[in-house]
């Protein structure tokens, strides 16, 4: 392992994972370190493997049409921003575009701390959060897509549990709807009247339409922000929270591009694939060398 692996970010990162899941990670980032040809395992191959084992094998060569790419990208962008601006929310750790799984980017957070109960206002943030990215791809394209669907199911998840499990209604006050699911009939239990059901549903919905007009206000305020990262991602595909912070302060970003990559990658392997001279004596040119320091291709 590179003496330059950071295991707390790590552990940072792989919150409520099994040890099975923990060893699979470590299984992972040794493959690919060996792949690679590395002397050490090194950050960016845990940090692929921990992404591998939870949301799936990474599809670089899977074809997108630059209409949905640039979707995605300013998707992706509309979260980012928002987590970077929302000190309640968990810290941003890296936004990509890159396929894994079923899903066509992410973004991920990097909890500061273990996390065993939510708070209104870290609710609250995470909820704008979860809106940022419909609100960003619908200003950009002027159209929705279903690449929203994880976004809206998190959203109504935690307006659901607010109202019904955690009393954070008002009008609802300090008490549990949500009932005991009977192991029998497999039919929820419903121990309160329509007006109640109504309520219920009116401040779920209230929860959810706050979350998204903050969201709004705030892509609005930041929108220069947004559109910076998303034509970086568009570049680099894979962005880390302090490249976004860079970006978002109007600044520059100092790294190659995907295509600078690729580029690379194929001069390597060019380079590979060149065999030595099959000449048993030096070249008359090169007499005095030590035919043992002779410089072989790489």
């Amino acid at each position: 392992m590179s003496p330059d692996v950071d295991l707390e970010r790590v552990a940072r990162g792989t919150p409520m994972f099994s040890g099975a899941e923990l060893a699979a990670i470590i299984n992972e980032a040794a493959i690919m370190a060996t792949m690679s040809e590395k002397d050490f395992v090194e950050q960016a191959d845990l940090e692929e493997a921990r992404d591998k084992v939870r949301y799936g094998r990474s599809r670089r060569s899977q074809h997108i049409e630059e209409k949905e790419r640039l979707a995605t990208a300013y998707h992706e962008a509309g979260h980012a921003v928002i987590q970077a601006l929302s000190p309640d929310a968990d810290p941003l750790h890296k936004v990509t575009i890159i396929p894994r799984g079923q899903a066509l980017g992410a973004t991920f957070s990097l909890p500061e701390k273990d996390r065993y109960g939510y708070g209104l206002r870290y609710l609250s943030a995470m909820m704008r959060m979860v809106c940022g990215g419909r609100i960003a791809e619908k200003r950009k394209t002027s159209d929705v897509s279903s690449g929203a669907a994880s976004d809206i199911a998190q959203l109504t998840q935690m307006a659901r549990a607010m109202v019904l499990d955690w009393g954070m209604s008002s009008k609802l006050g300090f008490v549990r709807y949500s009932g005991h699911d009977s192991q029998e009939m497999f039919i929820p239990e419903r121990e309160y009247s329509e007006e109640t059901a109504k309520i219920i549903d009116e401040e779920i919905r209230r929860y959810a339409d706050e979350a998204y007009r903050d969201a709004e206000r705030v892509l609005d305020e930041h929108w220069a922000e947004v559109e910076r990262v998303a034509e970086a991602l568009l570049k680099y595909e894979t962005l880390n929270a302090e490249e976004v912070r860079t970006l978002m302060e109007g600044k520059p970003l100092d790294k190659p591009t995907v295509s600078d990559l690729l580029s690379a990658e194929a001069e390597k392997d060019s380079s590979r694939s060149v065999k030595p001279p099959s000449a048993t004596k030096p070249r008359e040119d090169d007499e005095g060398l030590d035919a043992g320091l002779m410089p072989r291709p790489a």
